[in-house]
């Protein structure tokens, strides 16, 4: 185990997991270090973590540590200089005037749960999630013990079309999840992030979260398309036009 310096961590303690295939790259083995006990990742210390580059899943908070692959690097948006493109305007007026958004705490519906596993078994086919029972869901997606939210996007008929979940740290948002009607029209993805990007203006937070950037999967590389943001390299996060090779 491992400790870092920052005082505010003195009670928590990181271990590094045993390897495991990759989810995004093909015949890659990753490992991640969690940060334990859980029950002392408060409000003040996952904000304080997420600055450092981990994410949270259920009651774990995780960073990637791969040792010689470097493919994920946390990424974060400036909400407030962010401008929509002309693509993302035209989405976002479209999506505006057909969804209807309710925030909510975290709890169980069981209209969400069968999106969920349609959204698994269309766009993550054979990934394990697409098998996930009530409970697994649960664990993954409704279990924290830090400020989070859940986004609710319904059309103008009522049909619920995709909910985003959410944590509020001190300093922004990060995106923990979301998913969506894989079967509807038009960049529901795209918009999730929209909106929130323009929730975190209306709180008056800087930064939006989007967990780790990979150029090398498509599933995620779609991250850098908002502007401007910053990447976290070598502990420090950095402007991506400034961003230096890790053999520099």
């Amino acid at each position: 185990m491992s400790k870092p310096s920052e005082s505010i961590f003195h009670r928590l303690q990181f271990y590094t997991t045993a390897s495991y295939p990759c989810s995004y790259l093909p015949g890659r083995l990753a490992r991640s270090q969690v940060a334990t006990p859980a029950h002392l990742v408060d409000d003040a210390a996952y904000s304080r973590l997420i600055e450092q580059g981990f994410r949270r899943s259920g009651l774990f908070t995780y960073r990637p540590a791969c040792g010689a692959c470097q493919a994920c690097i946390p990424l974060r948006v400036d909400t407030l200089h962010f401008q929509q493109d002309r693509t993302q305007r035209k989405l976002w007026r479209r999506m505006q005037a057909t969804l209807d958004v309710t925030l909510s705490p975290l709890h169980w519906d069981a209209q969400h749960f069968q999106l969920y596993l349609r959204y698994q078994q269309k766009r993550h086919p054979g990934a394990g999630m697409d098998q996930d029972d009530q409970a697994q869901y649960t664990q993954f997606l409704l279990t924290s013990r830090v400020h989070t939210e859940m986004a609710e996007f319904r059309d103008q008929g009522g049909v619920l079309r995709m909910v985003a979940i959410m944590d509020r740290i001190d300093h922004g948002i990060s995106a923990v999840y979301t998913f969506y009607d894989p079967d509807w029209h038009g960049s529901l993805g795209t918009y999730g992030i929209l909106w929130q990007l323009d929730y975190c203006q209306r709180l008056g937070l800087p930064w939006l979260y989007l967990g780790y950037w990979i150029a090398e999967s498509r599933k995620m590389a779609y991250k850098s398309r908002f502007q401007p943001h910053q990447i976290l390299q070598n502990g420090t996060w950095v402007d991506s036009e400034t961003r230096q090779d890790s053999s520099d």
